[in-house]
């Protein structure tokens, strides 16, 4: 496996990185409530590339890519996951609502935060599919090796522009650090995941 077929590889997954999907929104989600929470969250993303690569390397993703159903139950398994994360930010803010506190934007500990981030990507078989399209034009042969060096070049590209958008998009809140702005981030992102995951639901069955 040469350097320039690495670089190449890593220009692909630059380019799946930068497209706005939910393990985009889900991170701006997080990095609302501060730099860390959404760096966390970014990584967990990034991590969870690795199911899909494991899974690539021993074969077993070929069964998703051939069988209808199992994508569905994936498909649907993820789009539950979002829209219960975009439920569950509604009922903490009337709940902070109904006491009189004003919300406060996803305060979430780092391995929440990570783990959301995590399980999101591995309930996402797009993932998978991109792993199964790609991996193949990049390798001879696909072995349990390549296929992970493959993956672990995807895990960092995406762990450096996952960690950047949550980085700045932190910062941009902490420029606008106003309840009324933050406020209405924090409600369309939770809109956004829970629309996410409904029409995923809604179109998988």
């Amino acid at each position: 496996m040469t350097l320039s077929l690495l670089l190449s590889f890593a220009g692909v997954c630059f380019l799946l990185a930068i497209l706005p999907g939910p393990d985009s929104f889900l991170v701006l989600r997080y990095s609302i409530g501060g730099s860390k929470p959404g760096i966390a969250a970014a990584m967990g993303v990034a991590i969870g590339g690795l199911f899909w690569a494991v899974l690539v390397a021993v074969g077993l993703a070929a069964i998703v890519e051939q069988s209808a159903a199992a994508y569905r139950v994936i498909k649907i398994l993820g789009g539950l996951y979002l829209l219960y994360l975009g439920v569950r930010a509604f009922m903490a803010r009337k709940k902070s609502a109904t006491r009189g506190v004003p919300a406060a934007p996803v305060a979430a500990s780092m391995r929440s935060a990570f783990g959301a981030g995590a399980l999101s990507c591995a309930l996402n078989p797009k993932v998978g599919l991109f792993y199964l399209a790609v991996v193949p034009q990049f390798l001879t042969v696909v072995t349990f090796a390549g296929a992970m060096a493959l993956g672990v070049v995807e895990v960092v590209v995406a762990a450096i522009v996952m960690g950047a958008f949550s980085f700045a998009a932190s910062r941009a809140v902490e420029l606008l650090r106003r309840p009324r702005v933050t406020d209405w981030l924090d409600r369309i992102s939770a809109g956004v995941l829970a629309a996410l995951g409904a029409g995923t639901v809604a179109s998988s069955v």
